[in-house]
């Protein structure tokens, strides 16, 4: 048996931005705050201007102070605006980092204490400040999922945090909002989705429901990847690159992501590397350690994502897919944790700690090949090896 969690209504396609007012009426909600990032909120974006203006008569005010990768200290900042405001919802607009802290805040307006308190084990499910979520990139799939992710300001560590409460009541996923994004963000946020959908696949937690939106979104993202980072004003490849970011959420939501995702966040909480980008960096190596735990289903994802023939066995479809990611890496130009900037004496001292956190997420239980501290510590030590990923 399988439980599936999803938002209480979703509008997808272009131009549904367009329709916020009708969502937060039939929410009953009357004075949201909106939660963004400068740059979104600024006229070269125009993300939210796209929103004010369908905003209509209602009330509302903006808190543009997220940051990228959330700390506790800016979650707190959004806690003491709605405190202040005494705002009855929540919509967020932007990529990961903005709904990472509106879910988080959310939760501590409502219930709280400090976000510690929440992390993974522990699961919150009763309901937060509403909350409504518009994403702006195609990779985090957050605006259908139950998790949010935190940086303890105080440890340094990179919080899971997972339940109900953090799943959103109402997405708005409106592909024109991602058009023109970078290449650079196009591909780590793609990446993302992809990383998304593929862990929910092989993941100990899968069931046939997310397995059906995983094989969906690695199809999409397969064949519109190249595009999307190519031709960022291509309508097609964005709209596909959007469905398929908040599929591979749903999917994940419903069934856990596994190894890669589990040694990702600390490397973004201690060396600052942008998630997406994290995760491609660690793909390729973390599949080729996993995939002997599950061939199969390797396999249908190296043919989902078009790396291989469909008629090629299973064992050769799964050998192609850790060479096949790298390959696509170097299409989209990743760059190493080396190239990136990252010092290797400070990342060799770090791996132990890295490690011992990637563990206590709880991620990494649900790979394929169950992986100890030391596993992981020397998978930490071959990535940093690695030039060209």
């Amino acid at each position: 048996m399988a439980a599936i969690n999803l938002p209480r209504q979703m509008l997808v396609g272009g131009g549904s931005v367009k329709q916020i007012v009708n969502v937060l009426r039939s929410l009953n909600v009357s004075k949201p705050l909106i939660v963004t990032d400068s740059f979104l909120a600024s006229s070269s974006s125009g993300a939210l201007d796209a929103l004010s203006t369908a905003m209509d008569d209602y009330k509302y005010d903006v808190f543009e102070d997220t940051i990228p990768d959330p700390t506790t200290d800016s979650v707190g900042r959004l806690v003491l605006k709605l405190k202040e405001g005494q705002f009855d919802s929540i919509i967020a607009l932007g990529g990961g980092s903005p709904m990472d802290t509106a879910k988080a805040a959310s939760c501590l307006y409502t219930f709280g204490g400090k976000m510690r308190d929440y992390k993974a084990p522990r699961e919150m499910n009763d309901q937060g400040l509403p909350l409504i979520a518009i994403p702006t990139t195609a990779g985090t799939g957050s605006e259908a999922t139950r998790f949010t992710i935190v940086t303890d300001t105080e440890t340094s560590e990179k919080m899971l945090c997972v339940g109900l409460t953090f799943l959103p009541v109402a997405a708005i996923v409106d592909y024109t909002l991602t058009m023109k994004k970078p290449w650079r963000l196009t591909a780590d946020t793609g990446i993302d989705a992809m990383c998304h959908a593929m862990e929910a696949y092989v993941s100990k937690k899968r069931n046939p429901f997310a397995d059906s939106m995983a094989l969906s979104s690695l199809n999409a993202i397969g064949s519109s990847i190249r595009t999307a980072c190519l031709e960022p004003e291509n309508h097609q490849a964005r709209e596909k690159m959007m469905l398929a970011s908040t599929q591979a959420g749903i999917a994940f939501s419903n069934a856990s992501v596994t190894l890669i995702h589990g040694m990702s966040r600390p490397i973004g909480a201690n060396f600052h590397v942008p998630h997406g980008l994290s995760n491609a960096m660690l793909a390729p190596l973390c599949t080729r350690y996993s995939v002997e735990g599950s061939v199969d289903r390797y396999a249908d994802v190296a043919r989902a994502m078009g790396f291989c023939d469909v008629g090629v066995s299973n064992e050769d479809a799964a050998d192609r897919l850790p060479e096949a990611l790298k390959e696509l890496n170097t299409e989209l130009k990743v760059p190493s944790l080396r190239e990136f900037g990252v010092e290797e004496s400070e990342f060799r001292n770090s791996t132990k700690k890295m490690a011992e956190d990637a563990i206590s997420s709880g991620s990494p239980n649900n790979n394929p090949v169950i992986p100890g501290v030391q596993d992981i510590e020397n998978l930490y030590d071959e990535i940093y090896s690695t030039t060209n990923l």
